[in-house]
Order: C-alpha cells, then structure tokens, then sequence
C-alpha cells in the first residue's frame, strides 16, 4: 500500500526534552521494564545505548533497576518514541535501533512500524550498514513486514527464529514458555540508501551545549 511522507516539521518536543550529543549511540523503542537495555549495556559497556519507554509505570520500573545496576553506558528515556527521535537524533547517528514486541496493532494496521510514513525517518538517523532488529510472536506480524521491506523500504533483511531459551524480555520469556514461535527481522540500511530525510537535521538538537 502507498505510505505518504512523514511531516517530521509537526513534530512538537516531549515534555521535559533534552537533546543529546551527536555522537553513535544504540537506541531501544518501547524498552518496558529496561530487561533487554540493562542487559544489552552490561554486555556490551563499549555501546552507549538510549533506552525509550512511552508508559510511565514500565519507565520508572526501567529506571529503579537501572539505579541498582548502575550502568554508566544506559539511558533511559521517558518519552514517545517519534517526538523524541525527531527532536534528539541526528542523520546517520544510530548504530542499531531495538524494537522487541511492539504492540501488532490489530485494529489499525497503518500504526505498524514498517507501515508508517515515520519508518522513512528512523531509517535516516541510522548509520551506513546499521541494523534495526524487529522482534515479534505473530507470525502475521513478521510476514507483513516482510512485504514492506520488499516491496516499499526496499531494504535487505535476514529473518530468524529467536531460540527457544532467549530471555531479553519481558514479553519475550512469557511467549517462549508459552511454546509460541518467536522471530526476528535484522534490518540493514546499504551504504547507498538515500531517504528525503537525510539532510534533516534535529529539531531541537542544534541547542545541545555538548554537540560535537
């Protein structure tokens, strides 16, 4: 189906916004409870990563066991995720972006990630030979992201079945036990993939004291 251009402009900033730095940074999109963050960050203490979550309670929860853990290289964000990456995320910025378990929207379709006009947009914040990992339980859901990636993103993929004793999330510890098949999509953005989003530079980013 034909997606119309993202209107990144209309955009107003998150409540208490905050830019950040242009420098590379991994980001997770509804992060929930911070599973997937705080162990993403413990694993991996050379990547910065910016871990957003739209609900309040999952988002201090995320927070409180972060103050325990105490991860210099983890910042959790409390925000919607389109704002927040339109006003902090610069071209080219993001190493690799998460989104683990989204919600499938089952009555409205055209609220799936690779179905909206934003998707355009997060594909310019991420790097050359970046990734997006999309993770989800609905077969379906896989499926027809699939076809967008052919048909419209025209972007290379790699699909895989996530192992039955995987732990990264909340969700995703809940539907394995279950037995439920859970999958991934390992989106990669080319070194020549072009977006009208390229040159599109953060809203409120220039105001960062701390941008190199």
């Amino acid at each position: 189906m034909p997606i119309r251009q993202f209107q990144a402009q209309r955009m107003h900033a998150p409540r208490d916004f905050q830019s950040i730095a242009n420098l590379p940074i991994c980001v997770e999109i509804g992060a929930g409870k911070g599973k997937h963050a705080l162990l993403f960050t413990e694993q991996n203490p050379e990547h910065q990563l910016i871990a957003i979550e739209r609900t309040r309670e999952k988002f201090l929860a995320m927070q409180k066991q972060h103050s325990i853990e105490g991860q210099s290289n983890l910042q959790p964000i409390h925000a919607d995720a389109l704002p927040w990456v339109v006003h902090a995320l610069y071209p080219k910025q993001v190493q690799q972006f998460f989104i683990l378990y989204p919600n499938p929207e089952p009555h409205n379709p055209a609220q799936r990630w690779l179905n909206m006009p934003f998707f355009e947009f997060l594909i310019s914040r991420l790097q050359s030979n970046g990734s997006i990992t999309l993770a989800s339980n609905i077969p379906e859901y896989i499926e027809e992201a699939e076809q967008q990636l052919k048909k419209i993103w025209n972007l290379p993929y790699e699909k895989q079945v996530i192992a039955k004793d995987s732990a990264r999330t909340h969700f995703e510890v809940k539907y394995l036990e279950r037995g439920e098949l859970c999958q991934q999509l390992i989106i990669t953005k080319p070194e020549s993939y072009q977006t009208r989003f390229d040159d599109f530079q953060p809203l409120q980013g220039q105001n960062a004291q701390d941008t190199v």
